[in-house]
C-alpha cells in the first residue's frame, strides 16, 4: 500500500464555539474524521447536504480552520498553518479546489485565458510562461484556447464552464483537486463527459482526486474508493465495489437503495430505517452513534459511544457501527 498524499486524522471542525454546557456536536461541521487519500486515486466522498463533506475539502485547502486535529498533506502539517506560511502553501497551488456552482465561482468580467492564468499570477509565475501554461491546461480540459480563450464565462455553455474551472485547477500542476458536486448542474451527457475527463485528467498527471457527490450512481463507474459521511461524522470507507454492493452502516445501505443503478443486494427494508428526527441528532450526548436515532437495530451501545470497526473478512473497510458485520451477514429481505 502506497504512503498517503493526505492523511486526515481525528479532525473536527466548528463554525461556531459550543454554548456553556452543550456538547462539540452542537456546532460541528466535522467531528472526529480519519481519512487518507492515496496518491494517483481518486476518492468519492458521499452524504446528504450539511453532512460535512465541503467542509472536509475548505478546511484541506486551509479556507477554514481545523478546531482539533491534523491535516499532514505529502509528509508536511497544513492544518495548524497560519498567515504568511499559509499563504504560501495555498499560492503553491499544490491542493486545489473546484467549486460546485462554476458560473458563480469564474469571475464574469475576465475572460477565460484571464481566469485560467490567475492563479499562475497569484503563484509568481513570469508572464513570460504563463500563456503556454494556459493553453495546456485549457487543451487538458478538452477545449480549444484559440476559439474560447478570449470568451467571458457567461459566453459558455454549462459544461464549458466547468471545464474551465478545471483549467484554473489544473494550470499549477496541482498533487490533490477536490471536486465539490462537479456534475450536479449538468446534464446527462456533460455529467459523463466531465467524469470521464476527471478520470483521464489522474491518469495524465498522476493526480489524485477526491470527488464530492449525493448521488452516489455518479461514483460508481469511477471512483476507487468511497467514503460516506453522516451527520458531521465518516461512518463508512472501503473500496467502491465493496461498498456499493455489500453496505456495512445501516445509512450506506439507504444510500444504496435509493440509486438501484449501482446494483447492490437489497439488504434494506422500509422497517429498517426511521424518519430523520427534528429534535437534536445526539440526543445522548457527543459519544452517541449519530444514526442511532433512526436505526431500527440501534441498542444501549450505540446511544452511548460511537465505533468504527475493521471488518473480518473484508480488507481495507470500516464502519461506524458496532453491528456493521452483523449487517454485512444479513440476508436479502
Amino acid at each position: 500500500m502506497s504512503t498517503p498524499l493526505l492523511s486526515i486524522t481525528d479532525l473536527s471542525v466548528t463554525y461556531a464555539p459550543p454554548h456553556q454546557g452543550t456538547h462539540l456536536g452542537t456546532g460541528a461541521a466535522l467531528r472526529d474524521v480519519s481519512l487518507e487519500v492515496r496518491p494517483g486515486e481518486i476518492l468519492g466522498i458521499v452524504g446528504e447536504t450539511g453532512s460535512g463533506k465541503t467542509t472536509l475539502a475548505r478546511a484541506t485547502v486551509g479556507l477554514v480552520a481545523p478546531a482539533t486535529g491534523s491535516i499532514v498533506f505529502d509528509g508536511a502539517d497544513i492544518g495548524g498553518l497560519t498567515g504568511a506560511a499559509q499563504r504560501r502553501f495555498r499560492r503553491s497551488g499544490q491542493v486545489q479546489l473546484v467549486f460546485q456552482d462554476p458560473l458563480r465561482s469564474l469571475d464574469p468580467d475576465l475572460t477565460v485565458n484571464q481566469i485560467v492564468s490567475e492563479p499562475l499570477a497569484v503563484g509568481g509565475v513570469p508572464r513570460s510562461r504563463q500563456r503556454a501554461r494556459v493553453e495546456e491546461a485549457i487543451g487538458l480540459v478538452g477545449l480549444d484556447p484559440a476559439a474560447i480563450g478570449d470568451r467571458l464565462p457567461r459566453q459558455l455553455s454549462g459544461g464549458q464552464r466547468q471545464r474551465i474551472a478545471l483549467a484554473r485547477a489544473i494550470v499549477t500542476r496541482p498533487k490533490l483537486l477536490f471536486c465539490d458536486e462537479p456534475v450536479s448542474a449538468l446534464d446527462v451527457s456533460n455529467r459523463n463527459l466531465v467524469l470521464s475527463l476527471l478520470d483521464r485528467l489522474r491518469r495524465e498527471l498522476g493526480l489524485a482526486v477526491v470527488i464530492i457527490a449525493h448521488d452516489l450512481s455518479s461514483l460508481a463507474g469511477i471512483a476507487d474508493r468511497i467514503a460516506v459521511f453522516y451527520r458531521s461524522r465518516l461512518v463508512e470507507t472501503g473500496p467502491v465495489e465493496e461498498v456499493l454492493t455489500r453496505p456495512a452502516h445501516p445509512y450506506t445501505g439507504l444510500l444504496t437503495a435509493s440509486a438501484p443503478s449501482v446494483g447492490h443486494e437489497d439488504r434494506l427494508r422500509p422497517a429498517d430505517i426511521r424518519p430523520a428526527p427534528d429534535a437534536d441528532p445526539f440526543p445522548d450526548g457527543p459519544g452517541a452513534c449519530v444514526f442511532a436515532t433512526r436505526c431500527r437495530f440501534a441498542h444501549d451501545a450505540c446511544r452511548q459511544q460511537p465505533s468504527t470497526l475493521p471488518l473480518p473478512g473484508a480488507a481495507e473497510r470500516s464502519a461506524a457501527c458496532h453491528i456493521a458485520a452483523t449487517w454485512l451477514a444479513r440476508e436479502p429481505a
